[in-house]
């Protein structure tokens, strides 16, 4: 997977997490996609990944200092806590295939 520019391997990065991770409240699952939530994450991952830095501690520090707003702002809870530990594992078997493909 070659990219011609920076912009377009962010984009394919944030649609794969979009599609493959959400989060988990209620028992509904909510597409990262769907909650707007996947470019700015691959814009804080591609970075890493482009360096060959991927590390699971900055990959979940990551989620940690994302806070999702609920009650229309009300509440701040760390991204971290709305993942299921399946998409947690998902993501970063995500991001390992992404860096190889780089």
């Amino acid at each position: 997977m070659t990219y011609s520019n920076t912009s377009a391997a962010i984009e394919a990065l944030a649609a794969e997490i979009g599609e493959q991770v959400y989060l988990d409240i209620a028992k509904w699952h909510l597409y990262l996609g769907d909650a707007k939530l996947h470019t700015p994450l691959a814009e804080k991952f591609y970075p890493m990944l482009k360096d060959n830095q991927l590390e699971e501690k900055k990959v979940l520090d990551i989620l940690r200092s994302t806070p999702i707003k609920l009650g229309g702002g009300r509440h701040e809870v760390a991204l971290i806590d709305l993942l299921p530990m399946q998409c947690q594992v998902s993501l970063m078997d995500l991001l390992e295939d992404y860096q190889r493909k780089l």
